[in-house]
């Protein structure tokens, strides 16, 4: 198995190959260019996603500066995702995003682990396991995936959570670790927050 097989079959590697580090480089001066966009390049921000990305869907928006192992290499956005800012991602293997869905700023998307084993991360092993969030989600600030998660269509995650294991769609979800708090329902429906109702826009 080649080191780039295994660096997308949870399999442990060591990621320091020569050529695997040509190619990272390679989508970190992408990155970096996009990080130094003026506000008024819009056009430009979207050429660089789509040659960043894995996929990048119509109207999708990120805030610099965004930080990713791999500049979004193995990245999969739908249509119309929005980061705010500092969105981080250790794409080191596939993230898959739905359309619609949303990020606070500081969230970070971890699909890297290094084994708990000390002498293997003396050796400098790591293992990727993939992340994917639905469609419609909503990802409050500093929340936090790990490697292997899936999250459900519609689900919510509030702030400062850690999402470790899956999460069902059409929940909220708080906490470190993170849990179903309820599912979304009628009261969502009329309240948008707290006591204040939804109105015609």
């Amino acid at each position: 198995m080649t080191i780039r097989e295994k660096m997308h079959s949870c399999k442990l590697y060591v990621a320091t190959d020569e050529d695997i580090m040509k190619e990272q480089t390679a989508c970190l001066e992408l990155q970096y260019d996009y990080n130094m966009t003026r506000p008024c390049e819009s056009e430009k921000r979207r050429e660089l996603l789509e040659k960043m990305f894995a996929e990048i869907g119509e109207g999708c928006y990120i805030e610099p500066p965004l930080h990713a192992n791999w500049g979004g290499h193995h990245v999969h956005f739908g249509k119309n995702v929005y980061a705010n800012f500092n969105l981080t991602m250790v794409d080191d293997t596939h993230i898959y995003v739905g359309d619609f869905t949303k990020f606070g700023p500081n969230v970070v998307l971890a699909t890297a682990g290094h084994p708990i084993l000390p002498s293997l991360r003396e050796l400098g092993t790591q293992y990727n396991a993939p992340i994917t969030i639905g469609k419609c989600c909503w990802l409050g600030a500093g929340v936090v995936v790990l490697p292997g998660v899936s999250i459900g269509d519609n689900t919510v995650v509030g702030a400062g959570s850690v999402v470790t294991k899956d999460l069902p769609a059409n929940v909220i979800a708080v906490g470190n670790p993170c849990r179903v708090i309820r599912e979304i329902g009628e009261r969502d429906r009329e309240y948008y927050y707290r006591g204040l109702k939804i109105e015609e826009l």
